[in-house]
């Protein structure tokens, strides 16, 4: 299949955090995740078989919770190991929403991340991050950090020519029926139009077309019902994630990738 600059994709691997591995999205077997990477992968394999190629080989290393250190320690040798001709890499959400941390350095661990990837001769797929503010009130600590963070993935990005899909301009991203109630993972709907985006990078769409699809517009709630959504949201799932920040544990621990090796993706 041709990509956006004429490659023919034959090598996926997908690696990063709980995005990619597919947290929120538990439609695959046996109600596994599935996330927007298998169905990426799937689409791609599809249009590779109708035109007579042979099946995409596709690996995902990604664990849910990894920091980006994490994931460049862990998921970056195996991935090149594998001679990939295409790989996503999405990460550092985890690293901007720990307090105290300094971007500069997360970004220049992006930078030598892409640069060792796209040296490899891949094509790199990566993504910018939604502002938080839009999906929750607190999220306006967040909202300059966010910011910084992606002027500097962009830079990353153009530098080693990644392509990437850049869901800060879209503020549609943050329509509440694409995300579970975490707020922070996509759902199944959610990873179906991230996919869609993804897939729109390497097959650009007709010109006027999104990727993002049709938005039903928001239903608008009174103060009463939204300070109870908060208070809610406050103990399901910021006291959770609090708490393990408190005690040094992190959702990925002693998780291992669903997919460590490249095999074609019917299997």
């Amino acid at each position: 299949m041709a990509g956006s600059k004429g490659k023919q994709f034959s090598r996926f691997v997908a690696i990063g955090d709980s995005q990619t591995e597919g947290v929120g999205d538990p439609t695959g077997p046996g109600g596994l995740e599935r996330g927007w990477a298998d169905r990426f992968a799937e689409r791609l394999d599809l249009t590779r078989r109708a035109t007579g190629e042979a099946g995409l080989l596709y690996a995902n290393l990604a664990v849910r919770g990894k920091l980006l250190a994490q994931i460049d320690e862990d998921q970056i040798e195996p991935a090149l190991a594998m001679e990939p001709d295409l790989v996503s890499l999405i990460g550092g959400l985890n690293d901007v929403i720990r307090p105290g941390c300094d971007i500069d350095l997360v970004l220049a661990r992006m930078d030598t991340m892409q640069g060792r990837l796209a040296a490899s001769g891949a094509t790199v797929l990566t993504i910018t991050y939604p502002d938080p503010a839009l999906m929750m009130p607190l999220g306006r600590l967040l909202s300059d950090t966010m910011a910084e963070f992606n002027r500097g993935l962009r830079r990353i990005a153009g530098r080693h020519g990644a392509l990437v899909l850049d869901v800060a301009e879209s503020a549609e991203v943050t329509d509440p029926d694409h995300w579970c109630d975490d707020r922070l993972h996509l759902n199944s709907t959610g990873h179906q139009v991230m996919a869609d985006g993804m897939f729109s990078l390497i097959e650009p769409l007709p010109e006027g077309q999104s990727w993002l699809g049709e938005i039903t517009p928001r239903q608008l709630h009174g103060l009463h019902e939204r300070v109870m959504a908060e208070a809610r949201w406050a103990g399901a799932f910021l006291a959770p994630w609090i708490y393990r920040r408190m005690v040094g544990k992190s959702s990925g621990d002693g998780r291992l990738a669903k997919r460590p090796e490249l095999t074609p993706v019917e299997v």
